[in-house]
């Protein structure tokens, strides 16, 4: 017979009680006032801030100067231009180079994954300086260059082009992609390729209905990770930004309106929060994905 307390079962009186709940997440109390100090109410105030308007009311006023600007509105297309390209590269050869990995040695593999880690770490102000020195108009292979084949002027791209970032960033994008997707390809047995050998199917054949099938939304996923992650880096952005021809993007328009603005942060506001949901939306594609890619594992 269940026991009641004010007329309710005591089973969900104990489920109730803060007693027991500080027992199940008493551990996790501060992680989530952390999170909701460093992540929720930011965002909260970042949304706020982009309606506010100076006499104290709300609209869209800082919105409609975003979209109206053209300096914004290139560096808007810049940004997702950077990270459809990076993502593209970063899929189109990091696949292929995560799959060589998976068929190698234990040795090979090892030092490979080492080497993978350690560049897809190596971002930021010392990245950007890398490639000044090596590609710079006065970089080391620069003037190699210039001295043994009489190369005039500078043959690479500006660090701080669009070319120029490109390749700047692929140095650690590629590596990432690797690492993210690596894990998944194990997800390919051997047995199933032997089985289709067995069934007289074509290499091609496997690899079109059982290979790319199954691989195709890890591969996916990785693509939207580094589009979301490219387009938020700002640390090489703002390292390479000061070469000729640099390159426009949201994270550096709204570096410059912090370091500028004596008439409120609105503007940087709206530029964050159009980057919040592009990375909340990649990350629900993301989730999809490796939603329909748990079924094989």
């Amino acid at each position: 017979m269940t026991s009641h307390v004010e007329g309710r079962p005591a089973m969900l009186t104990r489920r109730l009680s803060p007693r027991r709940f500080l027992t199940r997440w008493g551990p996790a109390l501060p992680l989530l006032v952390f999170t909701t100090a460093t992540l929720v109410l930011p965002a909260i105030m970042l949304v706020y801030e982009s309606f506010a308007l100076p006499d104290g009311g709300l609209g869209f006023e800082h919105i409609t100067k975003v979209a109206s600007n053209p300096v914004d509105r290139q560096a808007i297309g810049g940004s997702l231009a950077l990270g459809v390209v990076q993502a593209t590269l970063a899929t189109a050869i990091g696949a292929p180079a995560a799959w060589l990995i998976t068929r190698m040695r234990l040795g090979g593999r090892a030092f490979w994954l080492s080497l993978m880690n350690v560049a897809s770490n190596f971002a930021g102000i010392g990245l950007a300086f890398g490639f000044v020195a090596l590609i710079g108009s006065t970089g080391m292979l620069t003037l190699i260059l210039k001295a043994l084949l009489g190369v005039e002027g500078n043959p690479f791209p500006s660090t701080g082009s669009f070319n120029g970032m490109n390749l700047v960033y692929l140095y650690f994008n590629v590596p990432m992609f690797v690492l993210l997707t690596l894990p998944a390809l194990s997800v390919l047995k051997n047995d199933w390729q032997e089985a289709a050998e067995v069934c007289k199917a074509t290499r091609w054949q496997f690899w079109r209905y059982v290979g790319i099938p199954v691989l195709s939304p890890f591969v996916i996923a990785g693509w939207l990770l580094v589009f979301t992650w490219t387009i938020g880096v700002y640390a090489v952005a703002y390292a390479v930004a000061a070469s000729p021809g640099s390159q426009k993007l949201i994270t550096l328009q709204i570096g410059t309106t912090l370091e500028t603005s004596v008439f409120g942060l609105g503007r940087a506001a709206v530029l964050s929060v159009l980057l919040m949901i592009l990375a909340i939306g990649a990350t629900v594609l993301y989730r999809l994905c490796l939603k329909r890619a748990a079924r094989w594992l």
